[in-house]
């Protein structure tokens, strides 16, 4: 994610980051593109571990069905942002 993205999502999210205000101060963007990326590194690893689960599951329980891949593990990435 560059700035452009973080300042674009944070304002899609309401976050009023205009000329003038105290967010587009350079230090707030520099805040929010951390806190962004922080957020970012969480899911990438939220994903990982899904993915893990799904074989780890696969592996346990040697069943008949086709070994897991990355169709499976997209389709519980995406599963998890679902309301």
């Amino acid at each position: 994610m560059n700035r452009d993205d973080i300042i674009r999502m944070a304002q899609e999210a309401g976050i009023n980051v205009t000329e003038g205000n105290s967010f587009s101060d350079d230090m707030y963007i520099s805040v929010l593109y951390r806190f962004a990326n922080l957020v970012a590194a969480a899911e990438r690893e939220a994903c990982a571990a899904l993915c893990f689960q799904i074989w780890n599951k696969w592996m346990n329980e040697k069943d008949t069905t086709p070994f897991p891949d990355a169709e499976d593990c997209a389709f519980a990435i995406r599963e998890r942002g679902a309301p």
